[in-house]
């Protein structure tokens, strides 16, 4: 009876860790990415008029007409390079240095900067202003600390069309 019993219970669990439903791979998708913005980092992504990659950002004032902040040469590095933004799909572009909307590009490279002995003088920065007002778009796409795969994930916003889970920051 015992015997009977075992056989029995082992091809009823056989039977019931087998699976009988069909998988639908055309309906099947990718998890939305769910945009936090708990308390940390913000995530900046953006779109500029030209190819300002490799300049400088400072920030200016509201009104554009002073500098309010910039980087010391041994500041614009993130994690152990140069602060570079990341490309990202549709042309735009993942902040690494902390921008703002009030950013603006000057003519130095961030190579020539980071070989800068002492922190230039606001005026002598001010002067190599190029760009005062580079940006088409920004958005604030929460803590940037949540992402997982950072590049993947904000690549499938862009996308997919659902920069709208993000906060705009500049834009049409």
């Amino acid at each position: 009876m015992y015997k009977f019993v075992s056989i029995f219970l082992i091809i009823s669990l056989s039977w019931s860790c087998g699976s009988n439903k069909k998988v639908d791979k055309v309906t099947t998708q990718k998890d939305a990415v769910v945009v936090n913005f708990s308390a940390g980092p913000p995530t900046l992504i953006y779109s500029t008029k030209g190819d300002y990659n490799n300049l400088v950002p400072v920030i200016l004032s509201d009104d554009r007409s002073k500098i309010t902040s910039f980087p010391h040469p041994n500041d614009i590095y993130y994690k152990g390079k140069l602060a570079y933004p990341t490309q990202l799909d549709g042309g735009y572009l993942l902040d690494n240095r902390g921008i703002s909307k009030n950013v603006a590009f000057l003519s130095i490279t961030y190579d020539e900067y980071s070989k800068f002995d002492k922190v230039p003088s606001v005026d002598s920065l001010f002067a190599l202003i190029v760009y005062k007002d580079p940006l088409v778009e920004m958005y604030n796409c929460g803590n940037r600390h949540q992402y997982k795969n950072e590049v993947g994930d904000l690549n499938s916003l862009i996308i997919n069309g659902q920069l709208e889970h993000c906060k705009k920051v500049v834009g049409k």
